[in-house]
């Protein structure tokens, strides 16, 4: 078989954005190598965008949420079903949010062969089958994550450029990006796609599965590797490579999407019986000055952008700390059993910035809370910009286990229009003396601090500390403490934005 060129791939590509299948356009496997996905992301940038087929016939355009899942794919239609590989993959249907078309290819011995749209392969009630070049919404994993032989699904890829993951004894939670452009901007968003994803068959006995992504928009496009490794600590070590289509100022690496609500940190205005609603409760970010630094969330009255400048972090991530049941007492929901996710660079990504957003919400069906990497410079079209990364899906994140942690921040109402908060701070390898206290160093930018307190708490074997803020006419104030001992730290660094 003749090998055919990035270039006719692509043409090939952009025959489906207008509802012919790649399928359609080519022999029925090609050659593949790891270089493939990269070429059809740097010839696709030269090329002005089009959007890949989103038209929906009725009885799938007009689905809600619930009606989408009785879309359900038969398990034993699966990819690599009955061969013994530990992985198996079953496919999304089109229909409701997910109406672009996703092309989905097999590749065995460095060629990739196309994964055909079957109607019969998912359950559809009373609707027509679809065309035969309808294609699919997405997919996921499936392994023996908790059980040996009993098949758990591990990791899926649904809608825009989302995926999401769970480590072992985990529900989903919080999900990843491949590429956020323009969050928060006023001019709107703009969401890549993952228009093609390519699934190496793995050898039987592996404990990872390799997944190729070609991702699209107006401003860029994108090639993606992601070698994922299921288990307590679930791991997608990822190979990105951005080719921007015009000049990119508001890009977002490796961007996580999560939802907070309400904590004992902030709950003004809620009337719920549970302690917390959220699936991540702060962000953390590892400088590479060595400090360790705690935010924890907040679901504010307008739009909050936070920005921490640092050169090559060592990693960022949104953490769900809390881990009790009680914590949040919501026996469906199970909050405490939601993942938390690390972003850990492999590589140095220069000068830039972790950005949070945090979006107000008044429920709890909506992701909120946006965290990434936004590089410093600009990225400008006719570049290749490259960024290997690694994301662990687990429970906590140790972080240093030479400084103590802010597991808990409570706050409310005190005397004088002041604000009391209570900081629970516990771990770390320090041994302070009896009878000695750590320093507390606390600082606000605006207002007045009052009655700064540190103590021993005998429940945790850690410290408690509270203080109240005096804001006065100050409408946001940053907050910031350690505990020291001398002039060494020996906790990470808790930050707060308080709004009014």
């Amino acid at each position: 078989m003749q090998r055919r060129t990035a270039l006719a791939a692509f043409a090939a590509l952009s025959a489906s954005a207008t509802g012919v299948g790649f399928a359609q356009q080519r022999p029925s496997a090609r050659p593949f190598t790891e270089g493939t996905v990269r070429d059809l992301a740097r010839e696709l940038a030269k090329s002005p965008y089009r959007a890949p087929e989103s038209r929906l016939p009725r009885g799938f355009a007009d689905l809600d949420y619930d009606a989408y899942r009785t879309l359900r794919f038969d398990p034993q239609r699966g990819l690599w079903r009955g061969d013994n590989l530990g992985f198996q993959v079953q496919l999304f249907h089109r229909g409701f949010l997910y109406a672009p078309r996703v092309e989905l290819y097999e590749v065995v011995d460095r060629e990739a062969r196309p994964v055909p749209y079957d109607p019969t392969a998912f359950t559809l009630g009373d609707r027509p089958p679809p065309p035969a070049d309808f294609g699919h919404a997405g997919f996921r994993i499936h392994f023996p994550l908790n059980t040996q032989g009993v098949l758990d699904e591990v990791a899926s890829f649904l809608g825009a450029s989302y995926f999401r993951a769970v480590g072992k004894g985990l529900n989903y939670g919080l999900s990843a990006r491949g590429l956020a452009i323009k969050t928060a901007d006023a001019a709107g968003e703009e969401f890549p796609l993952f228009r093609a994803f390519w699934l190496e068959r793995p050898h039987a006995g592996a404990n990872s599965v390799v997944v190729h992504a070609l991702l699209d928009s107006p401003s860029a496009t994108a090639s993606f590797r992601f070698t994922i490794r299921p288990g307590e600590n679930t791991i997608f070590d990822v190979q990105a490579t951005v080719c921007p289509r015009v000049e990119v100022t508001a890009a977002g690496i490796a961007p996580l999407t999560s939802m907070y609500y309400f904590a004992p940190n902030d709950r003004a205005g809620i009337d719920d019986h549970r302690g917390a609603v959220h699936d991540s409760d702060g962000l953390m970010l590892a400088t590479s000055r060595g400090e360790q630094i705690w935010r924890p969330l907040h679901n504010p009255r307008d739009l909050q952008v936070s920005q921490f400048a640092e050169v090559n972090p060592r990693g960022f991530g949104l953490m769900q700390r809390r881990r009790a049941p009680g914590d949040y007492n919501d026996l469906e929901a199970a909050y405490e059993q939601r993942p938390s996710l690390w972003v850990e660079p492999i590589a140095d990504w220069g000068p830039g910035t972790v950005q949070l957003i945090e979006i107000p919400t008044n429920d709890e069906i909506h992701d909120n809370i946006v965290a990434f990497w936004r590089p410093q410079q600009p990225m400008r079209p006719g570049e290749e910009y490259n960024f290997v990364y690694r994301l662990h899906w687990l429970p906590v994140v140790q972080g240093n286990p030479d400084l103590a942690q802010f597991v808990d921040t409570r706050s409310g109402a005190a005397p004088g229009n002041a604000r009391l908060f209570v900081l629970d701070v516990v771990g770390g390898k320090t041994e302070v003396p009896e009878g000695t206290l750590p320093v507390l160093d606390l600082s606000a930018h605006a207002g007045e601090i009052r009655h700064p307190v540190v103590q021993r708490n005998p429940q945790t074997g850690g410290w408690r500390v509270h203080f109240q803020l005096v804001p006065g006419s100050a409408r946001l104030v940053e907050l910031r403490a350690v505990l020291k001992l001398g002039e060494r730290p020996i906790s990470e660094t808790w930050l707060y934005r308080w709004t009014a």
